[in-house]
C-alpha cells in the first residue's frame, strides 16, 4: 500500500515514533519544511516541483523506512542551487546536472541580485554573450547531435524555420556555441511534443526584441568613439538580460492564470 505522505507535519521523535524516528537525523526536515524555508526566496516553490527534481535524478532525499522523505542541510543546500540556476541563468536540467557534477555549489551561485567576485565571473562565463567573437568554437552537426542528443531530423526543422542558421565553410556547416545550446534547450522542450514549426513564435519574439534594443543604443553602438562603443555593449547586455528576466516573469504570470 503507497505511503500517504504528509507534506507538511514535522517528523518528532518520540518514545513511541518507532524505527521512523530512530533513523531520523538530528536537524532533517521533511518537504513541507523544505518549502517554507525556501518559499521566501522562490515565491513559486511547491512541494510537486521538489518531487519533479527528485524525479529527474537531481535531488535524492533519504527515507526512512515508513517512506518519508527527509532532507539534510546538504540536500537544502543543492535544491537551493538549482532554484538559483533556473531563475537567474535560465539552464534546463541536463545543463544544471552538469553544473552540479562539475562542483557547481550554492557558494558559486549568488542569491537574486546577482553575485559578486569569482562567482560573477563564473556566471558571466556560462552565460551567452552578445559579444562573443567570429573566432570562437564552432561544431559540425555531428558534434551538436552528440553532446545535445538532438534528432537530426528535429536540427533539419530549426534550420528550415530559421531558429538556427549554422555557417558553411568548404562545404560543411558549422554552428557556434549559442546555436549547440539552442539545440540543447529545444530538445529539452521536445520532450513535451514542442517541434520546429512551434518555435517561429520564439524566433518572431527575439528578432523583435533585438530591433528594438538596436534602435535604443545604435547611435552608441555606431560611434566612432571606442569607450562610448565599449558602454553601448555593456548597455546591450545589461537589456539582454533584462528582457529575459522580464519575459520570464510574464510567462509566469499568465500560466498562473492558467493552473489558479
Amino acid at each position: 500500500m503507497a505511503v500517504q505522505e504528509d507534506p507538511t507535519t514535522e517528523l518528532v521523535p518520540d518514545a513511541d515514533a518507532g524505527a521512523d524516528a530512530d533513523e531520523r537525523p538530528a536537524k532533517a526536515m521533511t518537504i513541507g519544511q523544505v518549502c517554507k524555508a525556501l518559499e521566501q526566496e522562490f515565491p513559486d516553490i511547491s512541494i510537486s516541483k521538489i518531487r519533479y527534481l527528485e524525479d529527474q535524478k537531481l535531488l535524492s532525499p533519504r527515507r526512512t523506512p515508513g517512506g518519508y522523505r527527509l532532507y539534510s542541510s546538504g540536500d537544502v543546500a543543492r535544491l537551493r542551487t538549482i532554484l538559483r540556476l533556473q531563475r537567474d541563468e535560465f539552464l534546463p536540467l541536463r545543463v544544471i546536472r552538469q553544473e552540479l557534477a562539475s562542483g557547481r555549489t550554492e557558494g558559486a551561485v549568488g542569491p537574486s541580485g546577482g553575485a559578486s567576485g569569482d562567482a560573477a565571473g563564473q556566471r558571466n562565463r556560462r552565460r551567452p554573450s552578445v559579444t562573443a567573437p567570429n573566432s570562437g568554437a564552432l561544431y559540425t552537426l555531428e558534434d551538436v547531435i552528440e553532446e545535445t542528443r538532438a534528432e537530426p531530423r528535429m536540427v533539419a526543422e530549426l534550420e528550415e524555420y530559421g531558429v538556427i542558421k549554422g555557417e558553411n565553410r568548404a562545404g560543411t556547416k558549422y554552428y557556434d556555441e549559442t546555436e549547440r545550446e539552442i539545440v540543447r534547450a529545444v530538445t529539452e522542450l521536445a520532450r513535451y511534443g514542442v517541434g520546429g514549426r512551434n518555435l517561429r513564435a520564439f524566433r518572431t519574439s527575439a528578432d523583435r526584441e533585438a530591433a528594438l534594443l538596436q534602435q535604443i543604443l545604435a547611435p552608441a553602438l555606431r560611434s566612432r568613439n571606442a569607450e562610448r562603443r565599449k558602454e553601448a555593449i555593456e548597455a546591450l547586455e545589461n537589456l539582454a538580460t533584462v528582457t529575459t528576466h522580464l519575459k520570464h516573469l510574464l510567462l509566469v504570470r499568465d500560466l498562473r492564470k492558467i493552473v489558479g
